[in-house]
């Protein structure tokens, strides 16, 4: 039987994920993994309500950033856990944004064949996206998030009080994520961005209820749940040519932006919906455009997970708030990405 996860969102949470997580989990011992930036501002709290709550806590931090999701952190994370001698019962707690809860989550996937995870997200784009559902995840040289496990998070904690310490570039970086749901699912989200520090509340909220019905209808990605990969596969692909040094909501409006156009050229979506869409991208500072050709990009697409044998599963935009997943051969999606970069 698969795991649900319990999630909770409340400001103040944070303080008091100690209590919550004793009333929820067998287990004697946590083990607190994060990021050097996160650790630093969030890890001596969680700690400290971690231990109030009767637990033994361990406690370790990687550099932070995409370049960190990588099989040698995995095996640090893993040794660690192993020297600090978890049980099955103990838990494993993700305090971090989305590559602390990707390479976090899968330790906690395959140590022991499995012991109970807590996802702590501290980012904009880990609460509203990465956090729930249960995918985890390394990159390897051949892709990104190539190596992973669903395994469903025992309990997600989310605090909105945490994105108060966010820089504003990684806020906006998160902010592609929201738009991505607006885009596939509820239009109306776009209003709520147009103040999103005012309305984050409700736009995590609304996102995490989508991402909920989604996961519950597909939990293993085999069929609705790659909705949720809108403006992903042309996205990744930009990410991995940057070697990460775009980052992964910039990949992501880039990807939304260059398929709402080639939606639109084809007469998929009108040409309103694609710019509706690319307007509330550039009105969040995110980019639309990117430099790298047709060419380029196909390549770094062609090691894509949802590749299929004779083609890719591409979301495509079919108007307001509404996508479509289509198997789409590869000379088609090369040229749809082609019209997407020229339009």
């Amino acid at each position: 039987m698969e795991r649900t996860s319990d999630i909770r969102i409340e400001r103040g949470l944070l303080a008091r994920a100690g209590e919550m997580i004793r009333a929820a989990l067998p287990g004697s011992a946590c083990a607190i993994i994060s990021d050097d930036i996160v650790d630093g501002l969030y890890g001596d709290a969680l700690e400290s309500s971690l231990r109030s709550a009767g637990f033994s806590v361990s406690r370790t931090a990687f550099p932070h950033g995409e370049a960190s999701k990588n099989i040698h952190t995995y095996f640090e994370v893993i040794n660690f856990l192993a020297e600090n001698r978890l049980t099955r019962k103990d838990a494993v707690i993700a305090l971090g944004g989305g590559v602390v809860g990707d390479l976090a989550g899968f330790a906690a996937a395959t140590y022991l064949r499995g012991v109970n995870l807590v996802q702590v997200p501290t980012s904009l784009l880990a609460c509203v996206d990465s956090s729930v559902g249960g995918k985890t995840a390394i990159d390897i040289p051949a892709g990104k998030n190539l190596c992973g496990a669903f395994y469903q998070p025992d309990i997600v904690l989310i605090d909105p009080d945490a994105l108060s310490t966010l820089p504003d570039e990684i806020f906006t970086d998160g902010m592609a994520e929201v738009i991505k749901y607006a885009a596939i699912a509820d239009i109306s989200i776009l209003e709520l961005c147009r103040d999103a520090h005012a309305n984050i509340d409700a736009i995590i909220r609304r996102c995490v209820e989508i991402k909920k019905d989604v996961v519950a209808r597909d939990e293993r990605d085999n069929s609705i749940r790659q909705i949720l990969n809108f403006g992903h596969t042309f996205g990744h692909a930009v990410e991995a040519i940057s070697n990460f040094t775009v980052t992964h909501g910039k990949g992501v409006a880039i990807g939304m932006a260059i398929m709402a156009r080639a939606c639109a050229m084809r007469g998929l979506c009108s040409e309103e919906a694609a710019q509706e869409l690319i307007v509330a991208i550039a009105a969040q500072g995110l980019p639309t455009s990117t430099e790298y050709d047709a060419d380029a990009l196909f390549t770094a697409m062609l090691s894509d997970k949802k590749r299929v044998p004779d083609g890719l599963n591409l979301v495509l935009l079919k108007g307001r708030g509404a996508c479509e997943i289509r198997k789409t051969p590869l000379s088609e999606a090369k040229q749809m990405l082609k019209e997407g970069l020229q339009a």
